[in-house]
């Protein structure tokens, strides 16, 4: 059978069964909604609120009940059909409980006529819900479920109370100017008007449940604390069936399964990063060093106080014991064993957690990092399930990046590594087993790469603060023979079809490649200079595209491999009426600690894809959760890099399993949405290696994406996509990569620094002329021109 043929022709093929199409197909939305509900979180549940018995007569509170984000905005965002939210989801239930129907038709007209005067989901006020409303749902019901929205989206970030709106411009400084408006001291408080709903609730109704329907991490002190609040459900944003998930999980379909992928912390200011992220639109001072999350609250002295719900924690409908719990080490690799047991009245599922406990020694370590983690099937009462976990200790050598031991060496220092299991971070418990290093394990030795020259300090595990040596930044000196570039001024029109009408014939193709009639070197060679340059970029869109093509040379019957953002699924521009599924955004799928759903959501992805004739998922995101004022951790999994590897590598197998192509994004230290092509991240080599890089290292090592695609920052002065540390000498060479790297779409680097760095495709549109010129500058070579073509064809024999 003919290659590419989805490529070449764009054919009307569905997947299904006896033609049907299975883009948005019910099976889909099954598996977006089953993801939705076991990524939720249940934080709270005095006195079992929750589940609602069958009957419950309920009174829905919030414009959320109405006004439902399913997902952040930019390239993460999906075009459905529609969306359920938590009013059509109690209705959907079909009587499970008596839903007091006044206050759904005040939400439902509030959130109409909003919507008609320009609002956004999770962009309108909270009205004031007048007091004969109020009166009648006491009136008529006991409980209450107050629902409470928030949107994120890209190319802008979280506002604090001190910040202000700084170089946003045009539509995202109206959005940011919007969000100030709604939540003066940031939207991770309640609002003024939150705040009152919240109080004439609780004041009325003896039982009230919070759902939280947001895209990044909130103010949860004011629930827990609050003893009106009986339950609350961290339901995040959960895709387009989301709203139904949200009303299941409350009567009772399904128990909460879901465990938090990042810490809770009481205030914004709790949060290390917080008080330096808004400080300049030019840098960001990674002063926390390695210690995000979890690793800053259960190590820094004092800080523990300040977390409300750990890393980890999540409630369930029953209860679960953990027994007969041993470990065991054998060449450097972990062994841990566990009975679990439902000890409660409700089938329902644990998550078993293994963290490690390495000695201080000379580098200084977090106090306990994931090492390993399993999510047991759905356990009967009664019944119980064994569980192991395996893991190699090496993976949690230390990097020394100063020399303190031995400079650029990944260690295991000398001492006593202990290990706690249990369910959330803090509660975890001590293992007897042990294992003692009598001298230090030098486990790699490398080189400096991507060192700090403007980070004058980093956090140290006792709470204080390590100088670090400030150098002066290289003089930068533009490259003889070829002009500055300089992207304003560059012509950067849309990509074009290449006229080849007048090419001869040479005999080679890449699809006698893919038959084995011709060796890939072969093709390569027979290319032109112009030819190798042309595929070094974007090239047109066909189809529902929206991302721009790869590849695409005909004489050589190289396919243009239709791409698609993004996290959350196959996004299809709205103007072509087109509608696909909406998943939960990353960071509930996170929740799930489930690796087999996550390769089943990936899958699903990539069969929405094929089905549309799209070869490159844009995803998934795994940037680290280092602030919660970054506005695009909706797309990114945790703050934890080993959750991250493990979930996004699922998704990765789980795509590229019906040969669609996943792309690791945005590589690296991508943290920050605010003039994110400009600003610089100054971070140590120490936590580069050990936090924000870690992910994308084991998802390459374990899961072969097919892609990778490079951030828009500055990493301690070098813009990342024209980082030859970052690209040829870590990605490639420290780890093996063999896979074609992209640019993000638009950059601002200079094309032929790119290509150099070790960048294969500039997105979504090349510049073939600045490339042919460098070459004959001897900038760079030919030989660069082939090795990245030759990536680019090596991706299309991947792909039917």
């Amino acid at each position: 059978m003919q290659r590419w043929t989805r490529a070449n022709y764009q054919p009307v093929r569905p997947l299904g069964e006896n033609g049907r199409v299975m883009t948005e197909s019910r099976e889909h939305r099954d598996i977006s909604r089953r993801a939705a509900r076991a990524g939720m979180v249940l934080l709270k549940n005095e006195e079992k609120l929750l589940p609602f018995a069958e009957g419950t007569k309920i009174a829905l509170f919030g414009k959320a009940t109405i006004d439902y984000v399913k997902g952040g905005g930019g390239s993460g965002d999906t075009t459905v059909r529609e969306i359920m939210n938590i009013a059509d989801g109690f209705e959907k239930l079909d009587g499970a409980v008596s839903i007091f129907p006044d206050t759904v038709a005040f939400y439902r007209d509030y959130v109409a006529k909003a919507y008609a005067d320009g609002g956004e989901p999770g962009m309108i006020r909270e009205p004031k819900i007048p007091e004969e409303l109020l009166t009648a749902a006491a009136s008529c019901a006991d409980t209450a479920v107050i629902s409470i929205s928030r949107y994120s989206g890209e190319g802008w970030d979280r506002a604090s109370e001190s910040d202000e709106v700084r170089e946003h411009k045009g539509e995202v400084r109206a959005l940011r100017e919007q969000m100030d408006r709604l939540f003066p001291r940031g939207d991770f408080y309640l609002s003024g008007e939150e705040e009152e709903l919240l109080r004439n609730v609780c004041a009325r109704f003896p039982k009230v449940a919070v759902v939280l329907n947001t895209g990044g991490v909130m103010d949860t002190a004011r629930f827990k604390d609050d003893p009106g609040i009986g339950a609350v459900l961290l339901a995040w944003q959960g895709g387009m069936e989301g709203g139904l998930a949200e009303a299941e999980l409350l009567c009772g379909i399904g128990c909460p399964e879901g465990r938090l992928s990042d810490t809770l912390a009481a205030r914004l200011e709790d949060y290390p990063s917080s008080d330096t992220f808004h400080a300049s639109d030019d840098y960001v001072s990674y002063y926390e060093d390695i210690y995000v999350g979890y690793r800053y609250f259960e190590t820094i002295p004092g800080k523990k106080n300040a977390v409300v719900y750990p890393f980890g924690f999540g409630l369930s409908y029953t209860s679960f014991a953990i027994s007969n719990a041993e470990g065991c080490e054998r060449d450097g690799r972990i062994t841990f064993r566990c009975r679990v047991t439902n000890t409660g009245e409700r089938t329902g599922r644990e998550v078993v957690q293994l963290y490690l406990s390495a000695p201080q020694g000379e580098l200084g370590k977090p106090a306990r990092e994931l090492a390993a983690f399993a999510k047991t099937r759905r356990i009967a009462p009664g019944e119980a399930e064994d569980v192991t976990l395996c893991f190699d200790l090496s993976d949690f050598a230390s990097y020394d990046d100063t020399g303190k031991i031995l400079k650029s060496a990944y260690i295991l220092e000398a001492g006593e590594y202990t290990f706690f299991y249990g369910a959330n971070v803090r509660d975890a418990v001590q293992l007897p087993f042990r294992v003692e290093l009598s001298e230090n394990v030098i486990v790699r030795r490398l080189s400096e790469k991507l060192a700090p020259k403007a980070l004058e300090k980093r956090l140290l595990a006792d709470g204080s603060y390590e100088e670090l040596p400030v150098t002066e930044p290289a003089e930068v000196t533009e490259a003889e023979g070829i002009a500055a570039f300089d992207i304003r001024t560059a012509e950067y029109p849309q990509p074009q079809e290449r006229d080849l009408s007048a090419r001869r014939e040479t005999g080679y193709s890449l699809q006698k490649v893919a038959e084995g009639e011709q060796k890939l070197s072969e093709l390569i060679g027979a290319m032109a200079g112009e030819d190798l340059a042309w595929i070094c970029g974007g090239q047109v869109r066909r189809g529902v595209c929206g991302t721009y093509g790869i590849g695409n040379n005909k004489a050589f019957e190289i396919p243009n491999l239709q791409t698609t953002d993004g996290p959350a699924g196959v996004r299809i521009r709205k103007e072509i009426g087109s509608y696909t599924t909406a998943m939960p955004i990353a960071t509930l799928l996170a929740c799930t600690w489930d690796t087999e759903l996550l390769a089943e959501v990936g899958r699903t992805i990539a069969e929405e894809a094929l089905e549309n004739n799209l070869s490159v998922w844009l995803a998934p995101a795994i940037n680290i959760h280092r602030s919660p004022l970054c506005g695009r951790n909706f797309e990114y999994y945790s703050e934890d890099p080993y959750l991250t590897a493990a979930l996004a590598g699922a998704a990765v197998r789980g795509c590229q399993s019906i040969r669609i192509g996943a792309t690791l994004k945005h590589f690296a230290a991508n943290n920050k949405e605010s003039n994110r092509k400009r600003s610089d991240s100054r971070v140590s080599e120490r936590a580069l290696r050990e936090i924000y890089l870690r992910a994308f290292e084991r998802i390459i090592r374990d899961a072969d994406p097919w892609a990778v695609m490079s951030s828009y920052n500055i990493i301690n002065g070098v813009r990342v996509s024209e980082s030859r540390e970052l690209f040829t000498d870590i990605l490639r060479g420290e780890w093996g990569y063999q896979g074609l790297t992209m640019t993000d779409w638009w950059t601002i680097g200079d094309p032929w620094k790119e290509l150099a760095a070790g960048i294969d495709v500039r997105m979504p549109k090349g510049f073939p002329e600045r490339l042919l010129e460098a070459v004959k500058c001897g900038l760079i070579s030919e030989e660069d021109l082939r090795r990245a073509a030759e990536r680019v064809c090596a991706l299309a024999l991947k792909i039917d």
